[in-house]
C-alpha cells in the first residue's frame, strides 16, 4: 500500500525535529534488514532520506545519480551489498551514529 502525502509529511516534519526520531528510523531500517526483512528495512531508509537529507544530496555524498538512487530503494529495488551498506554509511555519518555489530543468541 502506498505511503500518502500526509503521512510522508509528517515523518518529515517529525524527522525535521526530532533527532531522536531520526536515529530511531534509521537504526530500526538497518536492524530490520540484518534480521531479513530487506524490503521493509528499504522503505524506511526511503522513508528517511525523504524525510532528511533528500535523494538529491545523498546523489552527491555517495556519488551515485539520484535516479539509481530512488530506483534501489523503490518497490522493485534491489541494491547491491556494496551500494546499501555505502549509503547507509553515508547516512550514520549524516545522522553522526557510529555502527557496530554484536552477535547475539537467538531467543
Amino acid at each position: 500500500m502506498p505511503l500518502t502525502i500526509d503521512f510522508r509529511e509528517t515523518i518529515r516534519e517529525r524527522a525535521q525535529r526530532d533527532a531522536a526520531f531520526r536515529r530511531g528510523l534509521l537504526l530500526e531500517a538497518i536492524d530490520l534488514m540484518l534480521s531479513g526483512d530487506v524490503k521493509t528495512g528499504q522503505k524506511i531508509i526511503r522513508n528517511y532520506i525523504n524525510a532528511t537529507v533528500g535523494f538529491h544530496e545523498l546523489a552527491e555524498r555517495t556519488h551515485t545519480p539520484e535516479k539509481s538512487l530512488m530506483r534501489m530503494f523503490g518497490p522493485k529495488g534491489n541494491p547491491s551489498s556494496q551500494n546499501m551498506f555505502g549509503i547507509i554509511a553515508v547516512l550514520a555519518k549524516a545522522e553522526g551514529v557510529k555502527l557496530t555489530a554484536k552477535s547475539a543468541r537467538a531467543a
